[in-house]
């Protein structure tokens, strides 16, 4: 372009410009109008330029690979992976549960998260910039992960202080919860009833951490210890995620490997204890009936779903910050790999101490009904003739009980119940399923006390639980300040410190006494229906209304190479089937279980299930309705043209970008190249560019791009012949793909 040219002359001016230039980059969507996808022309056979984002377009970068995978995989391990995943093995047929969550990690887990993380690349915009792009009326998907990530993050950072109160109290010898207390009464020392009813690390976790009340209505007030925890915990989000990914990308190698050493370190030790073959065993004998059952492949699409931390707009994020060639499909396979391997290591783990815990527990079990049974026989219930002679009660093992229980149980089939005698079999103390909060503060917690050196390991789980949820919770946060920051100019570390202050006040709500039943609700509602709705709106929007074929050529320009043809399949028929299905078991299953809350009963030292009161009940439906409310409430108003649809947020990349590609059109006239050789007239339409369908390449239809199409741009004229007026109510008329 001459350099007197109004475009070169508008560019280094820094007077007000209210011409067509300024307007047109004011109000047009992010787009580089020869190179972007949306092209419809282009010589035939012409090999596509990719798209030159400039180096320096002031948008943070990733330092390295290594920091970038490392940050993904921080994101996407999390505490699922220790606590959820192995319950759910146990729960759904041991090792025959492997194969539901593997099958549904290749066609969903890893499509879709390729999808995010190409899209997040490709646009170098945080969620809501992105979904505004790719189709403006479907822009409320960006805003609900939003609100997803904002909820998730209020109890999740509270999830975090636990770990942070335990690891704190873990600098003990003996460990706190290793006994339970004396109540001195005179000078009669008795142990505190409610933990004897129950046990000692049960107790701690009740009344000395949570000090819950028995009821959600009932408040109870703030927990002290825990509000400081919560307090700690936010001053470590905010300052690993202050900085952007320039702090947080460094956090990452520590949080996202430093777990690694701890699972290996358990495992190693696991694995010398007396019992951890029994539950590995246990684990992995897989119960192959259970694959029939659909709850089995429901519960493992959810995990799979939740798991790589889809919808939450943090991968898209973590994207959005390399560089446009960087091969994205292989990041997807490694990350889903990583966790799923990372998934088997927990489970091994979890497994090894769990089989050790059930052996002293069977054991102990063993110890308790031989002195009842000689009690019994002192007081003449029972004859010395139904011992068996090689029993030896100093020394009685497993095996000896369980003949010597056979044959009172026979012998005294009547009046066998009032004897009150338990079976000990190890099987059965295997299969007590636990997860979430109850594995690690109650169950794994119980079985360290019977480790040497106790308090070291202690320390060494719960620093590894920090870092886990560490690295969830800079995704999570990620996944918030990224949209907003690309969105408006807002000075980064400010906002960040802001939503952090804003999230610790809103989080004393889980902090109060009983604020654990909290906890549950937000875990129960607020995430699971609206980001399975996002993710399928994630999949619909580009795979049926951007067009799977357009994507697959951006995947190519891109990367280089043109992406295996199962995703055009997998993208555009099987992942959105497989997604309705998921959602309608959710509703169904949200519609026949009773909404309520496992509440820890004092008098009786044992949680029992309660229904929600009303208020609460409304509560966990309004948290869903919150959640997914900007997705009708955008998508009418930019239909009916009450809202910007966002195309003014442009980030400097793409401003610099399509200035640069006008700059190269200096054998076109300008005038014409924006406003066309008269009044009305549209621009000049390029060839016609062809387009990948699954049986080769295929041109696409002029006429496919219509004015107000959910492309996200405005560029509308694009596609139309050189003397055809433009027409902005055209109705949207998406691509097909057949």
């Amino acid at each position: 372009m001459p350099k007197n040219s109004k475009v070169t002359q508008r560019e280094q001016s820094h007077e007000h410009v209210t011409e067509s230039v300024a307007d047109l980059l004011a109000h047009e969507e992010p787009l580089d109008y020869k190179n972007s996808s949306l092209n419809v022309g282009g010589a035939a056979g012409k090999k596509v330029p990719q798209i030159e984002v400039p180096e320096n377009d002031g948008r943070p970068a990733w330092n390295s690979k290594l920091q970038y995978i490392l940050a993904q995989v921080g994101f996407s391990v999390g505490l699922g992976n220790v606590w959820r995943f192995p319950y759910l093995c146990q729960k759904n047929g041991g090792g025959a549960y492997l194969v539901p969550y593997f099958i549904l990690l290749i066609i969903i887990g890893i499509p879709l998260f390729f999808l995010e993380l190409a899209v997040g690349q490709k646009i170098r915009r945080g969620s809501i910039g992105v979904w505004n792009y790719v189709c403006p009326r479907l822009g409320g998907i960006g805003m609900s992960s939003l609100m997803v990530c904002g909820f998730v993050g209020l109890y999740y950072n509270v999830i975090i202080g636990w770990s942070i109160f335990y690891f704190f109290q873990s600098f003990q010898y003996p460990l706190p919860w290793s006994d339970c207390p004396i109540r001195k009464n005179g000078t009669l020392a008795i142990v505190e009833p409610e933990c004897d009813k129950s046990s000692a690390t049960t107790y701690f976790w009740y009344r000395q951490t949570l000090n819950t009340t028995s009821t959600i209505a009932e408040s109870g007030g703030l927990n002290v210890k825990m509000t400081l925890s919560l307090l700690v915990a936010w001053i470590i989000v905010c300052l690993a995620v202050i900085k952007g990914i320039a702090s947080s990308g460094k956090v990452m190698y520590f949080s996202s490997l430093f777990p690694y050493v701890v699972l290996f370190c358990f495992l190693v030790r696991g694995l010398m204890l007396k019992g951890s073959v029994d539950g590995i065993a246990h684990m992995f004998t897989p119960k192959l009936e259970k694959m029939l059952e659909p709850q089995v492949w429901r519960e493992a699409a959810t995990q799979v779903f939740f798991a790589l931390g889809l919808g939450f707009g943090g991968v898209i994020a973590f994207s959005s910050y390399n560089k446009i060639d960087n091969n994205c499909h292989f990041d997807a396979v490694l990350v889903s790999f990583i966790n799923f391997f990372t998934s088997i290591l927990a489970t091994l783990v979890v497994f090894a101490v769990l089989g050790f815990k059930a052996n002293i527990m069977n054991e102990k079990c063993v110890v308790e009904n031989a002195e009842k049974i000689l009690g019994y026989l002192n007081s003449n219930v029972l004859s010395h003739d139904l011992i068996p002679p090689h029993v030896n009660f100093s020394h009685l093992t497993t095996s000896d009980y369980a003949e010597m229980y056979g044959v009172i149980k026979t012998v005294k089939e009547d009046g066998f119940a009032q004897l009150g005698l338990e079976p000990c079999v190890l099987v059965d103390e295997l299969n007590k399923a636990v997860q979430g909060t109850g594995l690690a503060f109650i169950a794994f917690t119980e079985a360290m006390t019977h480790f040497p050196a106790s308090p070291f390991w202690s320390v060494m789980f719960f620093f590894m639980l920090i870092n886990l949820g560490l690295g969830s919770m800079i995704g999570t946060m990620t996944g918030i300040t990224t949209p907003v920051l690309d969105a408006y100019k807002v000075q980064k570390e400010l906002f960040t410190v802001c939503c952090c202050i804003v999230a610790f006040f809103c989080g004393l709500l889980f902090v109060q006494r009983s604020g654990n039943y909290f906890v549950t609700m937000f875990d129960d509602y607020s995430a699971g229906l609206p980001l399975t709705v996002v993710v399928i709106l994630e999949n619909v929007s580009v795979a049926w209304i951007y067009g799977t074929k357009r994507f697959m050529q951006d995947l190519e320009d891109m990367l280089g190479f043109r992406p295996c043809i199962i995703y055009f399949y997998l993208w555009k028929y099987v992942s959105p089937l497989c997604l309705i299905v998921l959602i309608s078991a959710t509703v169904i299953e949200m519609a026949v279980s009773p909404p309520g809350y496992n509440a820890w009963v004092q008098e009786l030292a044992q949680e029992r299930f309660q229904s929600y009161p009303p208020w609460a009940l409304a509560m966990c439906f309004a948290l869903i309705i919150v959640a997914m409310l900007p997705l009708p409430v955008v998508f009418i108003a930019r239909h009916f043209n009450l809202m910007s649809d966002g195309s003014n947020k442009l980030s400097v990349s793409y401003r610099k970008t399509m200035m640069k590609d006008m700059s190269n059109l200096e054998e076109q006239d300008e005038a014409r190249f924006i406003l066309g050789t008269k009044p009305g007239e549209a621009p000049i339409a390029p060839a016609r560019r062809p387009y990948l369908t699954p049986g080769g390449n295929k041109p696409m239809d002029p006429n496919s791009l219509s004015p107000n199409s959910c492309y996200g741009t405005s560029y509308q004229n694009a596609a139309i012949s050189p003397t055809t007026p433009s027409t902005p109510d055209t109705p949207v008329t998406p691509e097909s793909d057949s």
